[in-house]
């Protein structure tokens, strides 16, 4: 959830011209991980609460993508970028550790 209003703060800085482009697509992503993770914990079998765990890791990866797009288009400095790639990757992490011990 942190990670979420990190990516809804910062995305307030990028052009008005991306609003229906490249933030919208950053900002379901970021929101998507979260909320997967919260749908599949009310699931009545593990199998099923792994799916939307995969599914959480998937939107995850679709964040890395575009916040390397933000950065190549200028719009997040390569700290704020680092920042935010270990945020994600410390996070993969936990998914998918939870998610092997479903398993």
């Amino acid at each position: 959830m942190t990670l979420v209003t990190e990516i809804y703060k910062l995305t307030t800085t990028f052009l008005n011209h991306e609003k229906f482009g490249l933030i919208s697509q950053i900002q379901r992503s970021a929101v998507s991980m979260p909320t997967n993770i919260a749908e599949g914990s009310a699931k009545s079998s593990n199998k099923d609460f792994a799916r939307f765990l995969e599914i959480s890791i998937g939107s995850s990866f679709e964040l890395e993508t575009e916040m390397l797009i933000a950065l190549n288009l200028g719009y997040i400095d390569s700290v704020k970028y680092h920042e935010i790639q270990n945020n994600i990757s410390e996070i993969q992490k936990m998914i998918i550790g939870f998610k092997n011990k479903l398993d």
